[in-house]
């Protein structure tokens, strides 16, 4: 009897782990947006990019997630935003949406306060970046939301997800995001 009631406590005193909850993982997952077309986009909105995850994607803890909501102009906001979101910050808006406010040139922020030229068609006229069919390059303005001038900084986003920075008006481009093919 005593082997028994010992027995019982013991088993009552040790304390038994639960099994660990598995964490959920995420998988793969592809947003997939309509192809921009050739023409530019309306007047209303700005173009959207394909974003597709890698094979093994990589979580992004949330503290690097950027506000879809938030105004950013830096180059590493503006190309983290553009590889998480598929699309510009609110912030931008397109050379012919700024004229429609009254912009004609330089820094848009001057007329137009808390924006940047943002969302018009890059022509790669050089052929600086890969010319691959059926990509389109859109461009940005890089920190000029509280610059006097337009500056020589730009990202060049393409349709399939690339994102480019040129420090000094297309002359040189810096591969950000994605893979050349």
């Amino acid at each position: 009897m005593f082997a028994a009631v010992f027995s019982l406590v013991l088993s009552a005193c040790i304390h038994h782990a639960p099994e660990p909850t598995p964490v959920p993982t995420a998988a793969p997952v592809t947003v997939t947006t309509p192809a921009p077309s050739a023409t530019e986009p309306s007047e209303t909105e700005l173009p959207v990019i394909q974003v597709t995850s890698d094979p093994d994607p990589t979580p992004t803890p949330a503290a690097e997630l950027l506000d879809e909501n938030g105004t950013y102009d830096s180059k590493e906001d503006v190309a983290l935003y553009l590889h998480q979101y598929g699309k510009l910050p609110s912030n931008f808006m397109t050379k012919k949406q700024a004229r429609k406010k009254g912009w004609s040139s330089g820094a848009l922020n001057r007329k137009v306060k808390g924006k940047c030229i943002g969302g018009d068609v890059y022509g790669n006229y050089e052929g600086k970046l890969p010319d691959v069919e059926g990509r389109i390059y859109y461009e940005c303005d890089i920190n000029t939301l509280h610059a006097r001038s337009r500056g020589p900084e730009r990202i060049i986003y393409s349709s399939d997800g690339l994102i480019w920075y040129t420090p000094d008006h297309y002359e040189t481009f810096e591969l950000l995001y994605g893979e050349e093919p």
